[in-house]
């Protein structure tokens, strides 16, 4: 049981850990680079983090599920197990959307007369405003849970 419980809390530290270093990084960005370096830079960002952040989230998934396979089941463990798919759902709707964003402002880059663009990838933005929080909070909701199952 020990390593299981490392392995979580070795992933859900790396996700958690990563989930702030990017909000962090990215009001740097946004207050130190101009447009066009802030797309090519989350971009890359994006490519790169996402095999970190999707290795350990699945690590603490398939760790949590482990080490909920060897108890009972309650309405705690169906809690955790339906807010852990709800956060990936949330993540996976979180990977698209910002491949659409960064295609959305390469081309408000290119065209930036467009309003009809510009205003697309305004409401893009509070799209992913809102699935950042949503994300941030299901990764909060399961944290507590898993703290209630492991008590």
């Amino acid at each position: 049981m020990a390593p299981l419980v490392f392995v979580a809390l070795l992933a859900g530290s790396v996700w958690v850990g990563g989930f702030v270093a990017i909000g962090v990084v990215a009001r740097v960005a946004r207050e130190q680079l101009d447009r066009p370096a802030q797309v090519a830079f989350f971009r890359a960002l994006g490519r790169r983090y996402l095999v970190v952040g999707l290795v350990a989230l699945f690590a603490a998934l398939a760790s949590g599920a482990a080490l909920l396979a060897g108890r009972d089941w309650d309405g705690t463990a169906l809690a955790a197990v339906v807010v852990a798919a709800a956060l990936v759902l949330a993540t996976i709707a979180g990977i698209l959307q910002a491949r659409g964003m960064t295609r959305a402002r390469t081309r408000a880059l290119r065209d930036p007369d467009d309003a009809a663009l510009a205003d697309r990838v305004q409401r893009g933005a509070v799209r992913a405003g809102i699935l950042r929080a949503t994300i941030g909070t299901l990764t909060l909701a399961l944290l507590a849970l898993a703290a209630a199952l492991a008590s």
